[in-house]
């Protein structure tokens, strides 16, 4: 008589099986396509950068005038300088008609660069935003990405 409980204990283990397999939630593989929005705004992102070199100062003060130059030879000065204004030659008559205190000087400059840019775009009449390496266009490609939600099945 004690060989009738393990007989049923079994019936039942087995029995019970399938119903612990049905309680698996199968997580399906990821359906994935691409489309494309419409862009609405770019919005360009600056870095800020310092640079800072040396350059040379110069305070150009003017050589006194000889004496013994004469009339003739000022005027001739004069006409070569309009002729040859903005040429290099004319900052070294320039340079040789002054006497120069130069000194060297710590120049700052700031300048900045996009790093990014904020789009704005339209997808199936929906807003959104993105910050992206580089500047899209009228268009962007995005990838769209679909799946279910898993809820936890309830039985009676």
């Amino acid at each position: 008589m004690r060989l009738f409980p393990l007989p049923c204990l079994l019936l039942v283990a087995a029995l019970s099986v399938p119903v612990f397999a049905q309680d698996r939630v199968v997580i399906q593989a990821e359906n994935v396509r691409y489309d494309y929005a419409q862009v609405l705004r770019v919005t360009p992102v600056y870095q800020t950068l310092t640079a800072t070199r040396v350059e040379e100062r110069c305070d150009q003060t003017p050589r006194p005038e000889d004496e013994g130059d004469s009339r003739l030879s000022r005027m001739v000065g004069a006409v070569k300088d309009v002729f040859t204004r903005g040429n290099d030659e004319a900052d070294e008559d320039a340079g040789a008609a002054t006497t120069a205190n130069c000194r060297s000087v710590p120049v700052e400059r700031e300048f900045q660069r996009p790093i990014a840019y904020d789009v704005d775009y339209l997808y199936k009449g929906a807003k959104f935003r993105s910050r992206l390496p580089e500047d899209p266009g009228n268009r962007l490609r995005i990838r769209v990405s679909i799946t279910p939600v898993a809820t936890s099945v309830e039985r009676p």
